[in-house]
């Protein structure tokens, strides 16, 4: 009597379950739950939330690009001006070669400063004000009359 267990059919590939019989998991939330984004997908949210705000009083902010990056470079030529202690928020690509302006928002540094979604959202339209009336060589209460405000 020979009792040898017969090859599996499947050969070689993934898995479809394991070997509990319970199967593969699956993700925790559906992609269009708020779960499912990323930190970095809510940070840009909130970046693309304050520039739209902005473009309604100032319709020439659609010809500069904004972006989000996780820590400013230390080859930037920012770098010599912040040193040890700051560590900047955002800042300012002037347009050149053909190139649009740009506004970066440092993500990293600003989740560090703040410790909710509310906070996190003023402080990262701040920045965006900033940067924005740095570049247009305004004060940022004219880009923002309401930059400051608690």
């Amino acid at each position: 009597m020979d009792n040898r267990v017969p090859p599996s059919a499947a050969g070689p590939g993934p898995r479809r379950r394991d070997r509990h019989g319970r199967g593969m998991r699956g993700p925790i939330a559906p992609p269009q739950v708020p779960l499912a984004a990323s930190r970095a997908e809510v940070f840009a949210d909130l970046v693309r939330d304050s520039v739209e705000r902005l473009e309604r009083r100032w319709p020439q902010l659609a010809d500069i690009d904004f972006l989000v990056l996780e820590v400013p470079r230390p080859e930037s030529p920012d770098a010599a001006v912040w040193g040890d202690d700051a560590v900047p928020l955002g800042g300012i690509i002037p347009a050149q070669d053909g190139r649009r302006a740009r506004v970066v928002v440092y993500r990293r540094p600003v989740e560090i400063r703040t410790k909710g979604r509310d906070e996190r959202a003023e402080l990262v339209h701040e920045v965006v004000v900033e940067q924005v009336a740095e570049l247009l060589g305004l004060t940022p209460e004219t880009v923002d009359p309401r930059y400051g405000e608690d």
